[in-house]
């Protein structure tokens, strides 16, 4: 049986992946299949900035906001739900485009991660207290002693990711950067061209204000009190970037003007680690994010025509 050809997209938050994802979609009879690990969550649309209802009527959409945001997200999980909605997207004859900014999703859906072990509830129970009573600055700490690499990637805020890290230190030994240097035997056999956004660091920075505004202006904050009004504050969804920031401003304990400023600060220190990560992935061919037309030429070059 021939490798099934999938697509990938990636970038850092703000390269324009939405919009060269749909471009793609509609050239090439393609299905868009979230890789990132805030857009999975309910509620937050415009937070997270997933596509909207009308870029989602342009091509079938699939892992968007689906999952209630007291539901925490492993990698592991996600690559097993998105590699059934692949197989579908894939015997429908439509071509699986995997786009997002979530380097580990990726590759725990193309193969590069092993599985680890469940960790067992008393164990994550145990972490999580520890994190409740310790606070985020001291369990952060904790992981930077345990796995520096681990530690360098995640946000000290984002309690889900900090715990998950941890409590498979104590469930198994071996850290989370150890587990994700083996491979998945079970993986799928993929034909994977990958597609990277990149915009010049300033240009990306000025960008990255701009929506913050716009997304501040356009609902993120009523998402976010509303979310509040079903959620606590350190729900899993809620731990992503802008979250707390904005929580922060709803409960009173910093001004808008400050807790924009602080998810910007935020937002940029984050695509500066994703363009770190992406550019150590190998085999992947860079654009502009405005050159659909290059990124349309290398998946002809690749795939071998467009849509029929």
């Amino acid at each position: 049986m021939a490798a099934t050809r999938v697509v990938c997209l990636l970038g850092a938050t703000g390269t324009g992946k939405t919009e060269a994802a749909l471009r793609l979609a509609e050239a090439f009879g393609g299905a868009v299949v979230n890789v990132d690990s805030r857009q999975v969550y309910q509620g937050l649309a415009v937070l997270t900035a997933q596509p909207t209802p009308a870029e989602q009527d342009r091509c079938p959409h699939f892992l968007y906001g689906d999952t209630p945001l007291d539901r925490p997200v492993c990698a592991g999980d996600f690559a097993k739900r998105a590699r059934l909605v692949i197989g579908s997207i894939a015997e429908r004859g439509l071509l699986p485009l995997l786009v997002g900014g979530t380097g580990l999703y990726f590759r725990a859906i193309l193969g590069g991660l092993a599985p680890i072990p469940p960790v067992p509830p008393e164990v994550r129970t145990a972490v999580a207290r520890e994190y409740d009573a310790a606070g985020p600055s001291v369990a952060h700490a904790r992981l930077v002693a345990v796995d520096p690499d681990a530690a360098a990637r995640i946000n000290p805020a984002d309690r889900q990711r900090v715990t998950r890290a941890l409590e498979v230190w104590a469930a198994t030994g071996r850290t989370l950067t150890s587990w994700h240097a083996e491979g998945d035997p079970e993986a799928p056999d993929y034909d994977i061209f990958k597609i990277g956004l990149a915009l010049p660091r300033n240009v990306l920075a000025r960008h990255l204000a701009n929506r913050i505004e716009a997304m501040a202006a356009g609902g993120a904050v009523d998402e976010v009190r509303a979310a509040l009004a079903r959620y606590p504050a350190d729900a899993p969804g809620l731990s992503g970037i802008g979250g707390p920031e904005l929580a922060a401003f709803l409960s009173g304990a910093r001004p808008l003007a400050a807790a924009k400023s602080a998810w910007l600060s935020n937002t940029r220190a984050y695509a500066k680690r994703q363009e770190t990560w992406f550019r150590k992935e190998p085999d992947v061919v860079w654009f502009a994010p405005d050159d659909h037309a290059g990124m349309a030429a290398a998946v002809v070059a690749w795939h071998g025509g467009g849509r029929s």
